[in-house]
């Protein structure tokens, strides 16, 4: 809202005192900000310097700043700022105006990524059972060993390693865009080579190059939508992200029943992402570059700063639905680059690799990583990938029946993360992360007990196994991609995203890989056991050392929260 200087503020008293040194003003928005050591706190009557007196006597502040807010045309608003911490830009930022029809293309094309991703675990779930099968396998080599197995369903894991390993130091010379049209190329050749493979060995390269396409694409698209979309959905949108996560499981559990009973049915099951990789391709070249990642650039010194600025300019007007170069877009890209700018102009232009370990980047990276690790260790992998066996001991012997329960807990996966895109800007991350992981760590002790003694009643795995799923997908699922997105400083942001999308993987892969070897060694009772003490421990650390975002700005998160 510009700044009418003719409205009056309304003064409470006639009693007038001069501006002082002590007292500096501030314009905020429509708002004149004034901050005083003095022990009396001052009122403004209009825009002529002259200030009222709050009150008559001296108040005892104890030396802490008293600040006036006071909004044109309106009464004043006080407050002790006892806390640095409260930001004046979040008590006079209006939200920005957008239309919901302008941010879905640049959300849906980078959350294509995360619903390949998911793909991967849902028709990997099915084809495990294809690929074994001698009478559906269509190959000559099905009897595969436990290690094959482990290799040939976290090949893709160890792919997503190796592409975050390699994206770490090049993420901010790629860019978000750029990036996410490298992980479809990808994930197109990966799916291709997997469903052509003649044998074990090109099998499991086409896994490596699909979990390439996955690092990439798990790196770039929450980092793409955070930088593109309004501060106020963000939480909304990267919840989304992961509904498409569940979609993508969902749609493999769906390919994957309708597939299993066709010899060498799991050629088709990963060959069907092929495709959709190819309209991820093309929906990322239609739009534009992160605006935030183009005057990052600037200010790195790395690009000119008038170039770098027209083109957040139009690309944010794209972005918003708008005329290209409108003055709204001008007037959000010249403000957002002076306080770039400003913030680190005493520091290095870039944040080296080390940096991430270092003061408010170590802190964001405990909270975040922490996440994503507690989300791998606790299990997640091994239910995902494994739901079929797990299924098939359950009591659904048959391949066909345990694949269709796994479309039954989709379809539950697919509602439960609705129930947390509706909730995580409402309720807030902290609460439904506490709630969810609670029910993680009981779900995981009960089928534990139920390979222990309870293994006469099976509908105790399927509700073990659909409790675990919810929890997961109100909690885990959206929340730790959610942090990881926005708890890390602009800076940092792009290497400390990768760290935690490496800690993911890597994790992740792990997880899977020893599933089958740890089942063998310490029985499925003992090893979900194990899980669910892990649970335990993720419900300290989530208790302890995650914060609340809800509804602050990236800029608020770092200048509040890590700082």
């Amino acid at each position: 809202m510009a700044m009418d200087c003719c409205a009056p503020i309304r003064p409470l008293f006639t009693h007038k005192l001069s501006l002082s040194k002590t007292c500096k003003p501030q314009v905020i928005g429509s708002s004149v900000v004034f901050s005083s050591t003095r022990t009396t706190p001052l009122l403004v009557s209009s825009f002529s310097g002259k200030l009222e007196p709050l009150f008559h006597k001296p108040i005892s502040s104890s030396g802490c700043k008293l600040r006036l807010i006071a909004k044109v045309g309106d009464r004043a608003d006080y407050s002790t700022g006892k806390e640095e911490t409260n930001s004046l830009d979040s008590e006079v930022d209006s939200e920005e105006e957008f239309s919901w029809s302008s941010v879905i293309l640049p959300f849906v094309f980078p959350a294509i990524g995360g619903l390949l991703f998911g793909y991967d675990i849902g028709a990997t779930s099915g084809a495990t059972l294809s690929l074994q099968s001698p009478e559906l396998s269509g190959t000559s080599w099905f009897n595969i060993s436990a290690v094959q197995l482990g290799l040939v369903v976290s090949g893709s894991l160890y792919g997503a390693l190796l592409g975050s390993l390699l994206v770490y130091p090049i993420a901010d010379f790629l860019g978000r865009r750029r990036e996410l049209i490298i992980a479809a190329v990808l994930y197109a050749l990966g799916s291709l080579t997997t469903a052509y493979c003649p044998d074990l060995g090109i099998l499991l390269a086409g896994r490596l190059l699909y979990g390439l396409g996955i690092g990439l694409a798990m790196h770039g698209a929450p980092l793409y939508i955070a930088e593109t979309c309004p501060s106020r959905i963000r939480g909304t949108l990267i919840s989304l992200k992961e509904l498409f996560i569940v979609l993508g499981i969902l749609l493999g559990y769906l390919v994957g029943s309708l597939q299993i009973n066709t010899i060498g049915g799991w050629r088709y099951m990963y060959g069907f992402s092929a495709p959709v990789a190819l309209l991820m391709g093309l929906g990322m070249s239609i739009l534009p570059p992160s605006p935030r990642w183009l005057l990052l650039r600037a200010v790195q010194g790395k690009a000119p700063s008038e170039d770098s600025k027209e083109q957040a300019i139009v690309a944010l007007s794209k972005l918003r639905g708008r005329p290209p170069g409108d003055k709204l877009s001008e007037k959000q890209i010249e403000e957002t680059f002076l306080s770039l700018k400003s913030a680190y102009s005493e520091q290095e232009s870039e944040g080296s690799i080390w940096e991430v370990f270092q003061g408010p980047s170590l802190k964001a990276f405990i909270i975040g990583g922490g996440l994503v690790l507690f989300q791998q260790i606790t299990g997640q992998p091994s239910v995902l990938y494994y739901a079929g066996p797990i299924l098939q001991n359950a009591g659904f012997a048959a391949a066909s029946d345990a694949t269709r329960v796994s479309v039954v807990i989709g379809v539950f996966k697919l509602l439960m993360t609705w129930v947390a895109v509706l909730k995580v800007d409402d309720l807030g991350r902290r609460p439904l992360l506490i709630g969810g992981v609670s029910g993680i760590a009981v779900s995981l002790l009960l089928l534990s007990a139920y390979y222990k003694f309870l293994d006469g009643f099976p509908i105790v795995a399927v509700g073990a196994l659909l409790l675990y799923v919810g929890c997961y997908q109100i909690s885990f699922g959206p929340i730790s991609w959610l942090m990881v997105s926005e708890i890390f400083p602009l800076r940092t942001r792009g290497k400390g995203i990768s760290l935690a999308v490496l800690t993911n993987f890597g994790s992740n892969a792990i997880v899977t890989f020893a599933f089958s070897p740890l089942k063998e060694l310490l029985g499925a009772d003992n090893l979900f056991l194990l899980f669910g003490a892990i649970a335990l421990l993720s419900l300290l650390f989530v208790t302890l050392q995650v914060p609340e975002t809800k509804g602050l700005s990236l800029e608020e998160i770092e200048s509040k929260i890590l700082k």
